[in-house]
């Protein structure tokens, strides 16, 4: 592991030891700007001195910079990227016999802190930028639970213009977050809701951050949840090809997708997200877009492979939405295009429209039944799709836990459980319909909407 690392500082006595942890492999953490600006603001202190943590790095028990054991930090700052990275946290705490402060934030945190409410001593919801330093001594911030129950909502500054360069998800690439939150309403997508509202980076300030650190690579990775809504997306990677760097979007929406962006982005591959086989389910996922923006993306794209991601399990779903998904990949096919397909079943997540879906999508159905049709969809997908593309779909049960952990209100989960286990216990309530008209246990989370929207959005499907 190389990398670049203009925030590195060197323990002294007198000084806190802060462990900051990302209980996932390096190459997620070092693309993660927020656990970065978090490593930054405190190695720029006076009072503490930071080193960070990776499962992949001495299985999570020693610091990437000095191979300090963890149970000699006094504070650790645990950042939820997925659900299942509880597991690896609670396993890198135990093994490590960590007896510090642990205060865990992130995605999966924001959605619901009450998941592993009595593994961790603090819980911090939303963004952090500018108080990392308050949270480490405790101090009563807004976000910072039990102080607070109020997402935190930051500015995109620029007071971190240099950043640690190494081989990240990008490989070796400049980060510019160019965008935070998404203005658009997929009813399936949480990050409408916790990361409201929708931000952007002014041009002259990504393109000021790509000049700090341009010596140190020649690619630039423009971060968001769909940098192509961005107002001056095309002037902001033209200016970079103009300096001489390669570009590369976190993602591109297939209806932004025109002449102009293919000239400026002649990438070899191409990701798209038609997400369902049909226009119907489209419309109820809210997605905003149709087969054609699909397929004229693929027309204009000089990509040689092309990327697809689909879920199934979706509500009022029937066998001809699966072969839509089939017939659509046959269709990129035909134009001369290699095609990947990833596929995942719709997880209903907390303050989404769907969040009062069961797993499976049929509230009509029992659990049980639920899951027996999943299982057969996910065949049925993969056998077909296999003869034309390469197919990747992970396992019913890792979804399922996925579900029950956002839903869930103080488990008792110490490791992953298979999903036989799961329909043998009382979890299995958590995959089944949510009352609309009972509380949720997140509702006590001011996240700045207002929960009868997301009603009105639900019935709407119905």
């Amino acid at each position: 592991m190389i990398e670049f690392n203009p925030f590195f500082k060197k323990y002294r006595p007198g000084l806190k030891k802060v462990a900051v942890i990302y209980p996932n492999r390096y190459i997620g953490g070092i693309t993660n700007l927020g656990l970065q600006r978090i490593y930054y603001e405190i190695n720029k202190s006076e009072e503490f001195v930071a080193e960070r943590f990776y499962t992949d790095v001495e299985r999570g028990l020693r610091s990437v910079e000095f191979g300090i054991p963890l149970n000699y930090f006094d504070i650790a700052l645990i950042s939820i990227q997925y659900e299942e990275d509880y597991f690896n946290a609670l396993k890198i705490l135990r093994e490590s016999k960590f007896s510090g402060r642990v205060v865990v934030g992130g995605p999966c945190v924001t959605e619901n802190p009450f998941s592993f409410y009595d593994f961790f001593d603090r819980f911090f919801l939303g963004e952090a930028e500018n108080v990392v330093i308050d949270v480490i001594k405790d101090a009563s911030v807004e976000g910072l639970m039990p102080f607070s129950k109020r997402r935190r909502v930051s500015k995109l500054d620029n007071e971190m213009k240099m950043q640690i360069i190494s081989t990240n998800a990008y490989g070796k690439s400049i980060l510019i977050e160019i965008g935070r939150g998404c203005y658009r309403s997929c009813r399936f997508c949480i990050v409408r809701q916790i990361y409201r509202p929708a931000r952007w980076r002014k041009k002259e300030d990504v393109i000021e951050i790509a000049e700090v650190n341009r010596k140190f690579a020649e690619k630039v990775a423009l971060i968001a949840p769909s940098p192509t809504d961005h107002p001056q997306f095309k002037d902001i990677v033209s200016e970079l090809i103009q300096m001489g760097f390669e570009v590369s979007p976190s993602s591109i929406r297939a209806d932004r997708f025109d002449e102009e962006v293919a000239e400026l982005l002649p990438t070899k591959s191409l990701t798209l997200a038609p997400e369902a086989g049909s226009d119907k389910l489209r419309e109820i996922l809210n997605k905003g877009i149709d087969e054609e923006d699909v397929l004229n993306a693929v027309r204009i794209s000089k990509a040689e492979k092309i990327k697809l991601y689909f879920m199934y399990g979706l509500p009022f779903e029937k066998k001809e939405d699966l072969d839509g998904i089939i017939k659509l990949v046959e269709k990129v096919r035909s134009l001369g295009k290699k095609v990947s397909v990833s596929l995942n079943p719709l997880v209903p997540k907390p303050h989404t429209p769907f969040q009062w879906l069961p797993f499976g999508g049929n509230p009509e159905k029992s659990v049980k039944k639920n899951i027996e049709e999943l299982k057969w969809k996910r065949e049925y997908l993969i056998s077909h799709l296999r003869k034309i593309c390469e197919v990747n779909a992970d396992k019913i049960d890792d979804f399922a836990i996925q579900t029950i952990i956002s839903r869930g209100v103080r488990l008792r989960l110490m490791k992953k459980i298979s999903l036989n286990r799961i329909l043998k216990s009382d979890l299995s309530r958590l995959l089944g319909c949510m009352d609309v008209d009972s509380p949720l246990p997140w509702d006590e989370i001011e996240m700045g909407y207002k929960k009868e929207k997301l009603k009105r959005e639900f019935e709407k499907i119905l």
